[in-house]
């Protein structure tokens, strides 16, 4: 699919709609619409929690584009959060709001859960990291020969808390289940390796390779589950490119990651002030979220 055209200017901030904000994060806007949500992607940059100066033009355009291909072919595994009305919905607000054109989702009003759904098709990140502690991944007991960017035998749910502020912190799957009960937990847990499954599968036949995952679930009045915010993004996943991939190495990110590998060489905290961006930073991070957008978009 050709890329979506976007202004030069990144959008970080909107504050001109005649709608309540209800909630501002990293990267997302969220406004009452008073029978649903209109959720807003901007082009702000985040790593490690923190939220940058600089914007990725064009970014929150990529991230809805790919959110809804992917809500779209999911729905036969999961219900979503988008209303029923969702595509004409959106253009009565894009020809008064031109500028949030491609970047909007309207959305059910869902209690989000309080946890986070994280799968893991490969050793990397900080499961690499603790694997190699004691070979173990939040009392997953793993091979002892695995090395960094080795597949997983099985794909491994590892949820995390859903922090409003500051870092969420992965926790085991019985920690979940107190938190969100064990039926709920049970139930997102099958989702989110179904979703996996099919996802995995799809990426394969256009040349990627889903490391791992965020999903994000919410509830209807009758505790029916939902998929929510966005998903398989390279905001939300780790991308690597197949034809590329070597075991026992980091591997070349096709998402976030990429900005995250400057910032681990330089000289920063992880804390607030973010240190400015290099414009070359920049333009290559784009370049690999329209890559991802391209490869996927392809899939039939």
């Amino acid at each position: 699919m050709d890329l979506p055209s976007y202004p030069e200017k990144p959008l970080l901030s909107i504050e001109h709609l005649p709608f309540t904000k209800v909630a501002r994060g990293k990267v997302r806007e969220i406004f009452d619409l008073e029978d649903a949500y209109l959720m807003i992607a901007t082009d702000r940059i985040s790593a490690f929690d923190v939220v940058f100066n600089e914007g990725l033009s064009g970014k929150g355009i990529l991230l809805t584009q790919m959110s809804l291909y992917w809500f779209d072919r999911l729905a036969s595994i999961t219900r979503h959060h988008l209303v029923e009305d969702h595509q004409a919905r959106c253009k009565i607000i894009s020809d008064q709001f031109p500028e949030l054109t491609g970047r909007m989702m309207i959305v059910k009003k869902l209690k989000p859960l309080t946890i986070e759904a994280i799968v893991r098709g490969y050793l990397a990140g900080s499961a690499w990291k603790d694997y190699q502690k004691n070979q173990t991944i939040l009392g997953y007991e793993l091979p002892s020969d695995l090395m960094e960017s080795s597949r997983l035998e099985q794909p491994l749910f590892t949820p995390t808390t859903k922090a409003q502020s500051g870092h969420d912190i992965p926790i085991s799957v019985n920690k979940a289940k107190e938190l969100i009960g064990r039926s709920i937990l049970e139930k997102v847990e099958e989702l989110s390796l179904n979703i996996f499954d099919y996802a995995t599968k799809q990426l394969e036949q256009c040349g990627l390779i889903l490391a791992d995952t965020k999903f994000e679930f919410g509830l209807d009045e009758d505790n029916q589950i939902y998929l929510i915010d966005e998903v398989l993004t390279p905001d939300s996943s780790r991308y690597w490119f197949k034809d590329n991939y070597v075991e026992g190495e980091p591997q070349e990110p096709v998402d976030k990651q990429f900005i995250r590998d400057y910032l681990n060489s330089i000289d920063w905290d992880k804390r607030p002030p973010a240190p400015d961006l290099p414009n070359s930073v920049i333009q290559e991070t784009l370049k690999r979220y329209e890559k991802a957008y391209q490869l996927i978009t392809s899939l039939n």
